[in-house]
């Protein structure tokens, strides 16, 4: 026994070759005792293991240690940050658990990422510290909210410039903020798109724009796609298609839904179908130009407006990219006729660009740009404040005069700080060529993840424009199924524990949502590939 524990040591510290042992262990494992002990004896008593029992021991040790190894082998280098953050001398991470569980709201557990909770105290840019000082790299920007990059420096200024002249007047009175972020916001829109609604949040701007539609066509039924999120309001809840956001109550009177053109996991799908650097590994055999799949979910599209609507319906709501749905991307012509279909119906078109929106996508400073469309109302929020809550509708002076039969009033929409740093976070982009960096950077990371999707089994598809990217996770990339959510979180962990944040989505939460700040370098993303990959080697590893 001796022997045996200094030989567990000198396993360790890697000072002999396993081979015999290995052969003991798969004999062990195949034959009986008495047998085993026999072959096997010449080979573990040369490392002074005197029974099978030592050598089954001894090879769960190795094991251990392998597995020990994956996950400690060659761990990534972290890019360097010249930003020193403060030290965190505040309440202890046991009581802010203790209140998170006690006293906030349910809800705040239930959506808590990781086994190990990370503990944020500090944001500079990408960068992110937690209370211990660790840094992260932060891929998920607060849900795509973080544009311009936590605490930018110009944003951060133009708000302690504001909250030191005015923090908050009613609309009722004329300040210049409300004036001069409108005129800005609405110049970045084509025409006719030029009257602005401010709102506090994308849920908020979402029912705004229903209730618009509503009142504009005299209509009623709005219609959304599968997996599609608009918020979770009374009214926007009845536009989001996933039953995780679901309560059994009623709502979404006048809300319906209809098949995802999902060409991945779709019924149908292609290999040239997506406006994307990065395609689909299905097979197809559409001419260029030419997507079956397209004509295929238009005619589920027809088949919701001849069996579940009525002849006239209110609007259509799209998001360019679904978001929470796990960054879906259409087939190209697929919102440009579904529009064309929607205005037969006397219906108006809506684009959520929550998430798409400011530049994210690359090619475009709206996400509806990309697939050649006019939409008649446009929600906004998210990135519009870099993190602070602010949300917009724009639409055209036509629906915007059908509104002003009512009165409409917002007490914090306008707000004179939200205005000053949107106004910032606008000229941010602008001055900062964000939205170039979206395209060069996203594309770049695009083009590498799809690498690593042809490396490992799992990976299914990469598929994105811009850092706007999903990265859907499967048991193997015949069947599709999605990759188990124990998996996925073994997954999500490693990657946080080797520094980098990234979230989740997917109607089954098997899509990997990369969505950072749009400051990110290259050397940022190589640094991310190197992660993901690692975890990746680690989890197969480990299976």
């Amino acid at each position: 026994m001796v022997l045996f524990s200094q030989c567990c040591v000198r396993l360790w510290k890697g000072e002999f070759s396993l081979r015999p042992c290995w052969r003991a262990f798969q004999c062990f494992l195949c034959i009986s005792q008495t047998v085993t002990d026999k072959i096997i004896s010449d080979d573990i008593k040369a490392f002074g293991l005197n029974t099978s029992l030592d050598a089954f021991v001894f090879m769960m040790v190795y094991n251990l240690m392998c597995q020990k190894a994956a996950v400690k082998h060659s761990t990534p280098q972290i890019p360097p940050c010249d930003f020193k953050p403060d030290s965190y001398q505040a309440m202890s991470k046991q009581r802010l658990l203790e209140i998170r569980k006690q006293i906030c709201n349910p809800m705040t557990m239930k959506v808590t990422y990781y086994k190990e909770p990370v503990f944020i105290h500090q944001g500079h840019m990408q960068w992110l510290w937690d209370m211990d000082g660790k840094r992260y790299l932060d891929l998920f920007a607060g849900v795509a909210t973080v544009s311009v990059g936590h605490c930018n420096p110009r944003v951060t200024e133009a708000a302690v410039k504001q909250l030191e002249h005015l923090w908050h007047t009613t609309a009722i009175y004329i300040h210049p903020q409300i004036q001069e972020y409108a005129e800005k916001l609405a110049s970045l829109l084509p025409e006719p798109l030029k009257v602005v609604y401010l709102t506090n949040s994308g849920s908020e701007a979402n029912d705004l724009a229903m209730l618009m539609a509503r009142v504009h066509t005299g209509n009623h039924d709005v219609i959304t796609l599968r997996g599609s999120y608009h918020g979770g309001s009374p009214l926007a809840i009845g536009l989001t298609s996933n039953a995780a956001y679901k309560y059994p109550v009623a709502s979404g009177f006048g809300c319906h839904n209809t098949m995802c053109p999902d060409v991945f996991r779709g019924v149908w799908g292609g290999n040239q179908c997506r406006d994307s650097p990065v395609q689909t590994i299905r097979e197809c055999s559409c001419s260029p130009g030419h997507c079956q799949a397209n004509g295929r979910y238009i005619e589920q599209m027809k088949e919701m407006f001849a069996t579940t609507v009525p002849n006239r319906i209110a609007a259509f709501f799209g998001e360019p990219i679904q978001g929470v749905g796990g960054a879906v991307q259409y087939p190209k012509s697929f919102l440009k006729d579904t529009y064309k279909l929607v205005r037969e119906k006397g219906g108006i078109c809506i684009a959520d660009e929550v998430q798409t929106g400011f530049g994210r996508t690359g090619s475009h400073f709206w996400g509806f740009q990309a697939h050649d469309v006019m939409p008649d109302i446009v929600t906004m929020a998210k990135g519009i404040g870099n993190g602070f809550p602010m949300g917009a509708v724009v639409t055209t002076e036509e629906i915007a005069g059908s509104f002003a039969k009512g009165v409409h009033f917002n007490t914090f929409g306008g707000n004179p700080v939200a205005c000053a740093i949107g106004s910032s976070v606008l000229d941010t982009i602008a001055e900062d060529g964000l939205q170039e960096n979206c395209a060069v950077v996203g594309t770049y990371l695009l083009t590498e993840l799809a690498k690593l999707r042809d490396k490992h089994e799992i990976v299914g598809d990469v598929r994105g424009k811009g850092l706007m990217i999903g990265v859907e996770m499967v048991t193997d990339k015949v069947s599709r199924v999605p990759l188990p959510k124990e998996a996925m979180a073994e997954i999500f962990e490693d990657v946080k524990d080797m520094g980098v944040l990234i979230g989740t989505g997917g109607l089954y939460g098997q899509t990997f949502r990369i969505k950072p700040p749009m400051c990110i370098t290259k050397e940022d993303v190589d640094f991310f590939l190197a992660v993901f990959d690692q975890a990746l080697q680690n989890y197969e590893t480990r299976r």
